[in-house]
This record gives C-alpha cells, structure tokens and sequence, in this order.
C-alpha cells in the first residue's frame, strides 16, 4: 500500500513514531499508517522472546539486548524502502545511537518524537491491559532518553491531544516539510 492521500507527504516515506512507553507510539503509530494508506509494524513484536520476559519480569533491556531487536526493526525499514512503500514503525528508539541504527542517512526515513512528561504517561501506563512493559520501568526509559537534536530533523508533537488530533499535526507538519 503505497502512496498518499494529497494531505499527506507526496512520496512514501518511512516514519518511525518514537517516544517512551506509554506515550502512545502504537496507537499513534497506527492511525498514522491508516490515515496515510501506509504499512504498520509494531516494533515490540520484533523484540526476541527473551527481551520481552526481561522486561515482563521488571528488568531494563541493556544495550546488548536492543542491538539484535534494532537490527530487526532497520531490516523492516529496509524492505519498505526497497518495495517503495511507505511504512510506519512504533519503535521507542530512546537513544541517538539506536536512531543511527534505525535512521542513519536512509533518505525517505523520518523521526517522529511523541514528547511528553512523566506523570501523564505513568497515568496512561497504569490504565492500559495487556501490555508487558511495567509502569516501574518507566523511569529507566525516562533515564535512557536522548531526545532527539535538530539535526535529527524530527517532527516533534505533545501527547496531551487525543491521538486523532496528534496524528493531524504529524501530517500537518509533513505537509509543509517540518
């Protein structure tokens, strides 16, 4: 499914929706893809077994267990833009050096940053089911942000606005090249 609606950018892109858990990157992420006629992966879901019972279990990922799930997600992008399809990936991609993994210089790739601070996101945690990541983590999330630099060109958008709201002003900036 690539292409765009005229709202949206005008050649496919990859977009990876980035913030700490709870910040709505699935969500986001998701209505993103559907809005713009794109490809959805939930980066969770390339996280090897282990990773994801490390996590479970309370216990921070190290930098030794994301290298393996980043060489997944970059390999995801990768085929979207081999195909010419645009794509977007909920990746919480904390760290500039996993963005440089992810990002590097692939061109058609953008960051999208969901910004936002503690207590709105530690309330969102402890209201959704089903998800393996604890609230008791977020601090380490917190901990290991490097929020993106301007020379990471990203679109940076609050979460305080529903998700359908942030999704328009992540294609709104889009539109006009932000």
């Amino acid at each position: 499914m690539s292409g765009a609606p005229a709202s949206g950018p005008q050649t496919p892109l990859v977009l990876v929706v980035m913030g700490v858990s709870g910040s709505g990157k699935t969500t986001v992420g998701r209505r993103l893809a559907e809005r713009l006629g794109y490809a959805f992966c939930e980066g969770d879901d390339l996280h090897p077994p282990a990773n994801v019972e490390k996590m479970r279990n309370g216990h921070p990922l190290t930098d030794a267990d994301r290298w393996p799930w980043l060489a997944q997600v970059a390999e995801r992008i990768d085929a979207w833009r081999a195909a010419g399809q645009g794509g977007v990936v909920a990746c919480s991609a904390l760290k500039r050096a996993y963005r440089a993994v992810i990002i590097g210089d692939r061109s058609g790739v953008r960051l999208v940053y969901l910004k936002g601070d503690d207590p709105l996101i530690r309330q969102r945690m402890k209201e959704r089911r089903g998800h393996f990541m604890p609230v008791g983590l977020l601090t380490s999330q917190f901990a290991d942000l490097e929020p993106p630099g301007p020379g990471e060109r990203p679109i940076t958008v609050g979460i305080e606005a529903s998700p359908d709201d942030t999704v328009s002003e992540i294609i709104r900036q889009l539109a006009v090249g932000a």
